[in-house]
């Protein structure tokens, strides 16, 4: 196993590298820097005129390193990452790149999880209940609901919510995770309470669409599983049906899951991504986006770096948990060492 996960450690390193010239790259594509930004606000806000502010976003480029060529600014960004962990300097924000990433990954992994973890308890737990009452009207209902979960995009959802809240029920504290009274205030239950009345609805929509896939995919795999050959022999040899379903059935299911593990982390942070994007949470969403929005390219070169690692590290740990799950992965293993 240290020799399995040092291999798979190893050979994603190459695959970030990739990843971040492609990323790199791809932010730097548009017309336009911060520059430009900058030339926008001293014409807008400043009222300086065209002459004054071109004048001064050009020092401000050649201060920043933005005129050097592409290649250069990458090597100069990744050597930095590289070397000192050093990941630049947000032009926007104005501070390291680093602070930024610790303000708003913590709640966003935190968020992202516990929608990982809520999708695949109920989602598991339903797709069971599916599978054993297959074209009963709880079947037709469960599949009715993950339909709407697979199909209806959560941005919209998170519109039509934040809709209700602002417009019809007169709700005024949106886009924090808490109220005014509870900003510095030590953890308690009080408090604990107030997070989730704020986040309830980012965290009902990110784990929407994970529970309905979990439970498509573990009532399909479920029924094939019911047919098979060795749960026949269970029940001929007279076992509980509870116990042919929980013991010999499911386990075999929940093979597809693990494997799907692999993404779901980056499902779920894209799936808080969009909803806190709406609701203007102090989170990795509306960080990308307003850094995209002004060419902050460090900021958004960063986020999409740490996607790209959770992404590795998730199919890692999906390895794992596949190999821990099926004995027969294990012995091939032991078998090849």
């Amino acid at each position: 196993m240290f020799r399995f996960l040092a291999a798979r450690i190893l050979g994603a390193i190459p695959l970030l590298l990739l990843l971040s010239v492609v990323t790199f790259a791809i932010i730097q594509a548009p017309p336009g820097d911060y520059g430009d930004y900058i030339r926008s606000m001293l014409m807008n806000q400043g009222g300086a005129t065209a002459e004054q502010a071109e004048a001064q976003a050009e020092a401000y480029r050649e201060a920043n390193g933005l005129n050097d060529p592409l290649i250069v600014q990458y090597f100069r960004w990744i050597t930095g990452i590289v070397t000192r962990f050093d990941f630049g300097h947000s032009l926007y924000y104005n501070k390291p790149v680093g602070d930024v990433v610790a303000e708003r990954l913590p709640a966003t992994i935190i968020l992202a999880l516990t929608c990982h973890i809520l999708a695949s308890i109920f989602g598991i737990t339903l797709g069971i209940v599916a599978a054993t009452r297959q074209y009963s009207w709880v079947d037709t209902l469960l599949g009715f609901f993950s339909f709407l979960g697979m199909t209806i995009p959560r941005f919209l959802l998170a519109i039509i919510i934040l809709y209700i809240l602002v417009f019809r029920l007169n709700v005024s504290e949106v886009g924090m995770f808490f109220s005014a009274r509870y900003g510095g205030a030590p953890w308690s239950w009080d408090k604990f309470v107030n997070l989730v009345q704020h986040v309830w609805p980012v965290v009902l929509i990110a784990t929407f669409g994970g529970l309905a896939y979990n439970m498509r995919v573990m009532r399909a795999n479920l029924l094939d599983v019911l047919n098979a050959q060795y749960v026949e022999t269970a029940r001929a040899k007279g076992l509980p049906e509870g116990t042919v379903i929980m013991r010999h059935a499911v386990p075999n299911a929940l093979h597809p899951l693990v494997a799907y593990q692999g993404v779901v982390m980056p499902y779920m942070l894209t799936g808080e991504i969009e909803v806190a994007i709406v609701f203007g949470l102090a989170t990795v969403g509306p960080a990308i986006v307003g850094s995209m929005g002004v060419g902050d390219v460090f900021v958004t070169a960063t986020f999409m770096l740490v996607l790209a690692t959770t992404l590795i590290i998730g199919n890692i740990i999906a390895d794992i948990l596949l190999a821990l799950l099926d004995p027969r992965i294990r012995l091939g293993g032991e078998k090849n060492d």
